[in-house]
């Protein structure tokens, strides 16, 4: 691996030569941003781009690979992705290929033996490459000036993608300690980003560039749903919003399902409906995703029913929709996916279904996946842990499209409210509470709800914890006594939909847990158990007491016709941007956590998660004992690095 305290030196080219390879690539000028990273990259050797897909990283590997000597090497999963750039550079007259199992065996050697003698200006290799021997033989006698590597977030275990073979990537660069090093991604959080520079082995002042992942043109919303029929129902009423009605020819729109078994029936059913729309999952054959994915992007569907594995080379600009059936694993997976939709520049909308099973299941698939693959306990828990930031996302309290900024660390394009997402809609409507609840009473409220959670903990599930709370007469409830407890209908004044929602902030504030696979009971956590016993600070935002309606605005006119108008953003929005003096302490806590994990060989998050980072900067604790009440500090991680970010803290004050 690189060592990491040193930072090769790199000559950088000159304007004419940018601007020469610029217009031979195609293109008449650089998009925002993209000529900083380039000239970044070739005069610091190293850079970690994070931009969404679709914002142009192509431009800042293929770029360079014209304007230096030698083969540029391109590490990228998306084979379909390589196929395409490969045949686009190829009409351009560039030297380029690509190095797949996809490939025929003796068209794969003949590619590697023009490698070999240095016929291209830019390779790509799929990472399963590097596992063989003959390959990483035949790339040591390379004149290599440039490694990129595309999909980084594959090499973090905290990642929504993490893919073993990516663990190569770092013992490669070893192989070149010259070569300049571009990791890029479309998704990396800061403790991603920290824990991508750690394994590949660069330098913690590594360069990071985010940007680009502002997109105003999207109506972000979110539609809690009871049944299943309420939720074909949002399905139909966001397609019917987005593309009008089957043949209108305004776009298509994508439908990510949960499971193959509920893509296949979606599809069948919107078929049904009128729309032209196909199934797409890992279960059918290669030459039938084929099949799909090229009727799709060449315009002949209008609507795909589709898993996850849906998405790889996607380049259709006019999607008018992304719906989500259910939630997915993350933020980072969410956004990603979303941002297929309104490539164009037009609107478009992004619609996410919850239900208030959504985290019981989701518990149980991950405890399931553990069980069956033998995935290590902290792997899991930090996936259920990225499952809790998309939740808290969905609760909503501020402008979705600022915070998913602020959880990407792009700042810098916050809106200060969008204006078009249902969380800005119901504001400027003056939808939701008037007035923020008085401290005493949240923190009243919330320990009710934990003693109603602590009388069933470990038998019942979410619902028997709301009809406690209620008073509601169940059977569950009248066999062990509940019902004849200060807890029972401690709370009757309140709504069972309100109940529900405000235990399941209270999951996403880590209080309350889920286990179990085929009934999952909750259980107060042990920070819940001291939140109950007011013994630490409860500091949580209610949910609303009246029902926001947010499945679509309140006209159902075109997307095409609707204006967005910005508005101020709520005090509570503008507490959670980090300032200047609060960046700087975000920035140093970041470099005390990947410098410890570099030293302990574990990956960054196992130090502290980055909402661990950001309530040190908010609350600023000067004691353990202050440290301790910091989300995510127990008491092992307070011996172990608590004095470690105490100092960091005391060395850069307010």
């Amino acid at each position: 691996m690189t060592d990491p305290s040193t930072e090769v030196p790199h000559p950088s080219a000159s304007a004419a030569d940018l601007e020469a390879a610029l217009e031979r690539l195609g293109h008449r000028a650089f998009r925002a941003g993209q000529k900083q990273a380039i000239e970044t990259l070739l005069s610091r050797g190293r850079l970690l781009l994070v931009a969404p897909t679709g914002g142009g990283k192509s431009l800042i590997y293929q770029l360079p690979s014209l304007v230096l000597p030698g083969t540029a090497l391109v590490i990228s999963p998306l084979i379909s992705l390589m196929a395409d750039q490969v045949e686009a550079l190829e009409e351009r007259g560039i030297a380029a290929t690509y190095l797949a199992a996809t490939l025929d065996p003796d068209e794969l050697r003949g590619r590697m033996s023009a490698i070999a003698r240095g016929e291209f200006d830019l390779v790509y290799a799929a990472p399963e490459r590097l596992a063989f021997a003959g390959f990483r033989a035949m790339l040591k006698g390379l004149d290599c000036p440039l490694i990129a590597i595309d999909e980084a977030h594959c090499i973090s275990e905290w990642g929504h993608d993490f893919r073993p073979e990516y663990l190569e990537i770092g013992k490669l660069l070893g192989d070149f300690p010259d070569a300049r090093v571009l990791a890029c991604t479309a998704t990396a959080t800061p403790v991603v980003r920290d824990e991508i520079l750690e394994r590949l082995g660069l330098p913690a002042e590594t360069p990071q560039l985010i940007y680009g992942f502002a997109r105003p043109n999207l109506s972000l919303r979110v539609h809690e749903v009871q049944q299943k029929r309420e939720r074909e129902r949002s399905v139909d009423a966001a397609i019917e919003e987005a593309l009008g009605s089957p043949g209108s020819d305004r776009g298509a729109a994508i439908l990510y399902c949960p499971t193959r078994k509920i893509a296949e029936a979606q599809s069948d059913r919107l078929r049904a409906n009128g729309w032209k729309c196909m199934a797409y999952h890992a279960g059918k054959s290669g030459a039938r995703r084929e099949q799909v994915h090229r009727a799709f992007s060449s315009g002949k569907l209008e609507v795909v029913a589709a898993t996850n594995a849906f998405g790889m080379g996607i380049d259709r600009a006019d999607v008018r929709a992304v719906i989500h059936f259910s939630p997915p694993g993350s933020i980072e997976a969410y956004y990603q996916e979303v941002g297929r939709a309104g490539r164009d520049g037009d609107d478009a909308l992004g619609l996410m279904i919850v239900s208030p099973s959504d985290m019981a299941r989701r518990r149980a698939l991950l405890e399931l996946d553990m069980a069956q693959n033998g995935s290590a306990q902290h792997v899991m828990e930090h996936k259920w842990g990225m499952f809790l930031e998309l939740m808290r996302f969905a609760e909503g309290g501020s402008c979705r499209h600022d915070a998913v900024l602020r959880y990407f660390g792009d700042e810098a394009e916050t809106l200060a409210g969008c204006g078009r997402c249902d969380v800005c809609q119901a504001l400027a409507a003056g939808e939701g509470d008037a007035e923020a609840p008085d401290p005493e009473e949240v923190t009243l409220l919330v320990r009710k709800a934990l003693s109603g959670v602590a009388r069933i903990h470990g038998r019942f599930g979410l619902s028997a914890a709301v009809a406690l709370l209620r008073g509601v007469k169940d059977p569950r409830l009248e066999r062990m006594g509940a019902d004849r407890t200060p807890t029972f209908g401690v709370l009757r004044a309140y709504r069972e939909e309100w109940l529900t929602r405000l235990l399941r902030r209270c999951v996403t504030a880590g209080w309350v847990d889920f286990f179990g696979l085929d009934r999952p009971v909750v259980a107060l956590t042990e920070e819940g158990i001291s939140a109950m016993r007011g013994e630490r600070p409860v500091r949580l935002l209610l949910p609303p007491l009246r029902k926001t309606p947010i499945t679509k605005p309140k006209a159902r006119e075109p997307l095409a016709t609707r204006t967005a108008t910005p508005r101020k953003a709520a005090p509570r929005e503008r507490a959670e941007v980090l300032g200047d003096r609060d960046q700087v302490l975000f920035e140093a806590l970041r470099s005390y956590r990947l410098k410890r994990a570099s030293a302990q060989g574990v990956p960054p998050y196992v130090i502290a998660s980055d909402r661990s980072l950001r309530e040190i900067v908010a609350e600023r604790p000067r004691t353990i004992d202050e440290l301790l009440l910091v989300h995510g500090i127990g008491p092992a991680k307070a011996k172990r690095y608590g004095k470690g970010l105490l100092k960091v803290v005391l060395e850069n004050p307010n």
